[in-house]
């Protein structure tokens, strides 16, 4: 074994006495940053005759509870299975859009697609749009909301003679506001599935 030509340094075994010396220093660092603290702030006053404005508040969406939707279930009810939420007018206050169908016992009931809002001046939702008529027969999937535009997949059927069970057409669509009214686009065509 070759010997050090450096003699032993001393900070290599620490000693007790190190370890005091750094707890004190440490303690001195945390008492210092209490006592060096930023100065309160202070809020500015505006100036005579002037307004001081707030940030409006975000406004909630509509929600769907007790809202009652444009669709004749007889004796079940309307049940709403997916929703979004977002400002599709650029007004600054959102809209909830829906995907509602019968609670049907059994089968696949055809979907509708509603857009909600409520007024200002009126907090109750209501129905402004029909963007997918449950008479139709589409079945809504992929259904999004994202930069004011609404988007999904209908699935849907050739001819009446299609079974229920099994739609045979895929139609990819979107709305969008156009400031009058939402105007729906689709693929040039419908996808058999």
């Amino acid at each position: 074994m070759q010997q050090s030509a450096v003699p032993e340094l001393a900070h290599t075994h620490a000693r007790p006495i190190h370890w005091v010396a750094t707890a004190t220093a440490v303690a001195g660092v945390i008492a210092l940053s209490s006592v060096a603290q930023p100065g309160s702030a202070t809020a500015a006053q505006a100036a005579p005759g002037t307004e001081a404005k707030s940030a409006p508040a975000a406004a909630a969406p509509p929600s769907t509870t007790g809202v009652t939707f444009p669709l004749d279930c007889g004796p079940v009810k309307a049940i709403v299975v997916k929703k979004a939420t977002g400002d599709l007018d650029g007004d600054g206050r959102p809209e909830t859009v829906a995907v509602v169908h019968c609670d049907a016992p059994m089968g696949t009931p055809p979907d509708g697609v509603y857009v909600l809002t409520r007024g200002a001046d009126n907090p109750k939702p209501r129905v402004v749009a029909t963007l997918v008529d449950p008479k139709d027969r589409r079945t809504v999937t992929d259904f999004a909301l994202r930069a004011r535009t609404v988007t999904a997949t209908l699935l849907g059927y050739s001819t009446a003679d299609v079974p229920s069970c099994c739609p045979d057409l895929k139609i990819p669509t979107t709305w969008r506001w156009n400031g009058t009214a939402f105007v729906r686009s689709t693929t040039a065509t419908a996808h058999s599935v």
